[in-house]
Formats: C-alpha cells, sequence, structure tokens
C-alpha cells in the first residue's frame, strides 16, 4: 500500500481538492496590499467656475484678480508623480457561490476517497494472486520431488531387470529420460519463482531475503453468498457523489447575478513634483498673461477612505448561464456514465458468481482424478517389478499422476482466484477475509 504508485498518485490528487477546500474557506479573510508608484503625469481639463471666487494669485501675477463666474478655462497639468498606498479588501458575501462551491468540493472529496479504496482492492488482489502463486509453485515443486523419489525407486529396479536380461537398454534409458525431464522441470520452476520474488519485492519494498521465506499453503477459500450490492461498489459510490457535487456546482453557477458585498478601506497619499501648471487663455483680458504655475512639491495626505459596496452583474453576456448548461450536460453524462458502470457490474458479479461455482465444481473432480492416477501408479509399478510392463507403462503413469497432482493444485488456485473476483465484485475484499 505504501509503495504503489497509482495509489499515491490518488493521495496526491486528494491533497489537491483538499487544498481547493482550504482556497474556499479563506476567500472571506481580509486582504492586504500595498502599492508604491512614481511616474509622469500630463493631463489637460477645463474648468468653470460659475459660483467660485477664485482668489487673487500675487506670487505668480501680481494684481491678476478673477471675478466670481467669470473663470472658463483649460488648465494643463504636468509633472512627476508618486503615489504610496496601502488599501484593505474583505469580502463579506459572495451571493451564496462559495457555500455551493464549499459542498461541491465536499462531494468530490468524498468520490476520490472512495476511489482510493477501489485501489486498495486492486493491490489486494494482485498481491494475493503473487501469494498464490507461490504456494502453487511450492506445490509443483513437492509434486515434481515426489516424483523424483519415485524415478529413483523405479531406477534400482530398472538396473536389476537390465542386468537379468528382463528389460532391453532402451527401456532403462526411457527412465533415464524421463528423470532429466523432470530435472528440467525443476530448473524452470526455479526460474519462476526467482522471478516471482523480485517482482514482489519491487511492489513492496521488502528486501529479497524476506520475500525468499515466503512459502504459504493453498487451500480453497470458502466465501458465503454476497452480503453486499453492486451499489455498494466504491466506484458507483464515487460517481454519485460526482453528481452530487455537480449538483452543488450548478446552484453555485445559478448565483452569477446575486450581488456580491465587499468592505474596503485604503490609507494613501499623493505628491506632486517638478510641477508645471498652465492655463490656455489669459488670467486678465488684456494681460498678455496666462497662468504659468510651477509648484516644486504638492502633496495629498492623508486621503482616507473606507465604505462598504456591492458589485451586481445585471448582464454578463450569458456567461452564467452557459456555465450553468455546461455543468447540466456534464450531470447528464456522469448520469449516463454511472447506469453504464451499474449494468457492466451486474453483469461482471453475475459472471463472477458463475466463474466460482464452477471453479469450487472442479475441486473435487480433480481430486477424484488425482486419487486415480494414484492407484494406476500403485498397481503398474508392481506389475513392472513383476515384468509384466514395460518402463514407457511406469512412466505414462507417473506422468499422470505428476499432471492430476498439478491440475487439482491449479483448481485450488482457480477456485481462490475466482472467490477474490466474486468478493471484488460487491467489495467484500479485505486482507482480513484472506
Amino acid at each position: 500500500m505504501a509503495q504503489d504508485f497509482g495509489l499515491l498518485q490518488r493521495k496526491m490528487e486528494l491533497k489537491l481538492t483538499s487544498l481547493d477546500d482550504e482556497k474556499l474557506k479563506d476567500v472571506f479573510l481580509p486582504k492586504v496590499e500595498f502599492t508604491r508608484k512614481a511616474g509622469y503625469l500630463y493631463t489637460s481639463t477645463k474648468f468653470t467656475s460659475p459660483e467660485i471666487a477664485v482668489p487673487p494669485i500675487p506670487k505668480v501675477f501680481p494684481g491678476a484678480i478673477i471675478p466670481e463666474g467669470s473663470f472658463n478655462d483649460r488648465l494643463n497639468i504636468s509633472g512627476v508623480t508618486a503615489l504610496l498606498d496601502a488599501k484593505a479588501s474583505m469580502l463579506l458575501y459572495s451571493g451564496g457561490k462559495v457555500k455551493y462551491l464549499k459542498e461541491a468540493n465536499k462531494e468530490k472529496a468524498i468520490a476520490e476517497n472512495k476511489l482510493l479504496l477501489k485501489n486498495e482492492d486492486e493491490i489486494i488482489a494482485i498481491i494475493s494472486k503473487m501469494y498464490d502463486q507461490f504456494a502453487l509453485l511450492d506445490e509443483s515443486t513437492k509434486v515434481l520431488k515426489q516424483g523424483q523419489k519415485r524415478y529413483e525407486i523405479m531406477k534400482t529396479t530398472a538396473d536389476k531387470a537390465l542386468s537379468y536380461g528382463l528389460i532391453t537398454p532402451y527401456d532403462h534409458k526411457k527412465i533415464e529420460l524421463a528423470q532429466a525431464v523432470l530435472e528440467s522441470k525443476m530448473v524452470e520452476l526455479d526460474g519462476k519463482r526467482t522471478l516471482l520474488q523480485t517482482q514482489l519485492s519491487l511492489l513492496t519494498g521488502i528486501e529479497l531475503d524476506r520475500i525468499q521465506m515466503i512459502h504459504p499453503a493453498i487451500k480453497p477459500i470458502e466465501i458465503t453468498a454476497p452480503s453486499k450490492t453492486i451499489n455498494d461498489r466504491v466506484d458507483v459510490q464515487a460517481i454519485e457523489h460526482s453528481i452530487k457535487g455537480i449538483d452543488y456546482k450548478i446552484k453555485a453557477d445559478q448565483r452569477w447575478w446575486v450581488p456580491k458585498v465587499m468592505a474596503q478601506t485604503s490609507l494613501s497619499t499623493v505628491g506632486l513634483y517638478s510641477g508645471h501648471i498652465t492655463s490656455a487663455h489669459e488670467l486678465k483680458a488684456g494681460s498678455g498673461k496666462n497662468l504659468d504655475w510651477h509648484p516644486n512639491n504638492m502633496n495629498l495626505l492623508p486621503v482616507f477612505q473606507v465604505g462598504v459596496g456591492f458589485k451586481w452583474n445585471l448582464f454578463d453576456g450569458k456567461e452564467g448561464k452557459h456555465e450553468v448548461a455546461k455543468s447540466k450536460i456534464e450531470k447528464q453524462l456522469m448520469e449516463g456514465k454511472l447506469n453504464d458502470v451499474k449494468d457492466k457490474l451486474q453483469l461482471n458479479l453475475a459472471n463472477s458468481q458463475i466463474n466460482y461455482n464452477v471453479a469450487a465444481s472442479q475441486i473435487n473432480l480433480k481430486l477424484k482424478a488425482k486419487e486415480i492416477a494414484a492407484s494406476a501408479l500403485v498397481s503398474i509399478e508392481k506389475e513392472f517389478r513383476y515384468g509384466t510392463k514395460k518402463s514407457t507403462d511406469f512412466i505414462d503413469a507417473e506422468t499422470d499422476l505428476q499432471n492430476a497432482e498439478l491440475e487439482y493444485s491449479t483448481a485450488i488456485f482457480n477456485q481462490r482466484r475466482a472467490a477474490i473476483d466474486l468478493m471484488n465484485a460487491t467489495n467484500e475484499l479485505t486482507i482480513n477475509k484472506l
């Protein structure tokens, strides 16, 4: 479980979902910004003051007095500006969108957790199969070693029979050839065992020395009728929670038109340096002089603002409606996927049950075949000693017994695989049941 890359990847994806949830929670936290800017300013504005009496400007134009209501001119302002601004804002109400997005994210996390369990079931099935392969290799090795012992006994008998002229050298060589074939099978089994041990070591991260000590026994798995249905499968439940998540997302998308409320405050200062302010016309008719003012340092400090505002999207170019329509299509696709998955899982459950019944019935059949082959070998072995049977008859009987014993072990192996598939079909596969 700790080594499987697919499972680790799923867990990392779940962490990303958790981060999305934290991000939604932090939406209502205050945000503080600090800005400092400097640049060149040029602007031109028309200034009319029919109500305000403009005071005299003796320092620039001595004696120039503009009567009340007579100022109607265009001012040109230029210079180097500097802005220092500290701003804090906080979302007070999101229109209910964040609430539904949180619920959608919650359902997404549940779905991903369900799929984690599916990955774990797959790992259990893979590793349990490897353990059964270890047991099958051990049983196969045991069968071949028993065959070697019988061949050694018959080799001694064949040596005596050859010395008495009861069998031909050809018959004697046949037994030696059968022994060599048995030796080659033993080498093949050792190679398969080494490969399996290496594979298990890579999958689990366990040292090869420890894995070489694994010698499980192979025996049938007795299971009762499934107590769960396909609705208990984690992949079905994951899709169901995904559909719930889409429902919440639809509700969130439908809140596009609801006003959002935000509180905001700011404190700033604005400065104009090396400024130049001019007018387009004369300050006093006939004076021949326009406004030409060079203020060296103008500062506006402090500029403090605090308040609450709202944003109301009356028309967003149908963007909100498109998002709702898109989410509804996603829901329809997910519902179709759910129905398809249920149909396939129902068929898989029926197939797994049939395979288990067939595999379980094969055990008794192969056991009976093994007993018959063992009885036949005992009979032929006696006849061979009396010289009424040839070595080929004994070799054939020995081969039949080996095959029958291997088929019996394979039948148990197949029954265990069918039982695990049946338990997995309804999500009843656990380590404790193995």
